[in-house]
């Protein structure tokens, strides 16, 4: 049976950008998927050194907001990366079989410092405790973006190499590709992102969305005028949430004339509300019933902890620390 497995970080409020881009992939895993693994990476995040009530509440959010968006805890493993305490015990002894040269070559490091993150070894060793959350639950596939593939990379070189001095203990892991991941514009145009402040979320208030949406940059046609769809933001947004007709209708209107971007961004506000209602009904639900959410994590830990402590059983055996 194939395993696949992905991680989270929780690094703030969830936006569209973050759900065309990775949530609605990682809920598709439950379908397509016999046995899928999906974890909160709370000690990934720690390389930025969130203030701790922070942290709490952002793993708090990704666990209620993954729910409502529809990850079913019985079809999948999910569950807080710290609760599998073992996983730290692996990055161990990988990073003794871990090449400094292989780590100094990690395009995300470089690009983090080049932003201004303090150089901690955390950040350094990051790839490392990756490889340790994939490597720890046998996991053939790994579903990867283009800024993770070469951490994938990575954790297959390190997994070759300790297999090839302790024998085949490690499964090697490689990637999985779930349909077309959607590359979401922000309110400016730009790849929608916390970085440069143009997201909209998920889950905001409809006054507070509908504000972000009526701020989308356009150019400065008039509403005579006909415009052109395949350059302009709000119909890419529209786009992820319409039916083909709708999309159609819309793209004709533009082409037609006396349609105004003020038109255009009412009715992808009104698209966004109709799209994520279902989810927002949910997601109150969860917040009604804190106490559910927290045994879904326990069970996910425990579940997800059976699995990684017969692995270290063997990787202990190997290198002989039993």
């Amino acid at each position: 049976m194939k395993r696949v497995l992905t991680g989270i970080q929780p690094s703030g409020v969830l936006h569209i950008g973050n759900y065309f881009g990775a949530i609605r992939s990682t809920v598709r895993l439950q379908e397509e998927c016999d046995d899928a693994v999906v974890f909160i990476a709370d000690l990934h995040s720690l390389t930025v050194q969130p203030k701790p009530e922070e942290l709490r509440e952002r793993v708090r959010g990704v666990a209620v907001d993954f729910l409502a968006c529809g990850l079913d805890p019985e079809k999948v493993i999910f569950f807080r990366q710290s609760d599998v305490n073992v996983v730290c015990e692996l990055m161990w002894i990988l990073n003794c079989q871990t090449g400094v040269g292989l780590l100094e070559r990690a395009h995300s490091y470089k690009d983090k410092i080049a932003k201004g993150f303090a150089p901690n070894n955390g950040l350094f060793s990051y790839p490392v405790l990756m490889a340790a959350d994939i490597l720890l639950y046998h996991a053939n596939l790994v579903p990867v973006g283009k800024d993770q593939k070469q951490h994938l990379e990575m954790t297959r070189d390190i997994a070759i190499r300790f297999n090839q001095q302790y024998g085949d203990v490690l499964t090697i892991p490689e990637p999985y590709i779930s349909g077309e991941v959607a590359v979401v514009p922000g309110t400016d145009g730009q790849k929608m992102s916390k970085s440069y402040n143009n997201t909209i979320e998920i889950f905001g208030e409809p006054k507070a969305i509908k504000k972000k949406i009526m701020s989308i940059q356009t150019d400065s046609k008039g509403l005579e005028e006909p415009k052109d769809p395949d350059t302009c933001t709000i119909f890419a947004l529209y786009k992820l949430f319409a039916t083909p007709e709708q999309q159609a209708e819309m793209a004709e209107r533009y082409r037609a004339g006396n349609y105004g971007y003020g038109h255009a961004k009412l009715a992808l506000f009104d698209a966004y509300m109709d799209f994520f209602a279902p989810m927002r009904k949910r997601r109150e639900e969860l917040l009604a019933d804190p106490g559910y959410v927290d045994a879904v994590l326990k069970r996910g830990a425990e579940r997800a902890s059976e699995l990684a402590h017969a692995t270290m059983d063997e990787v202990r055996k190997a290198v002989g620390l039993r």
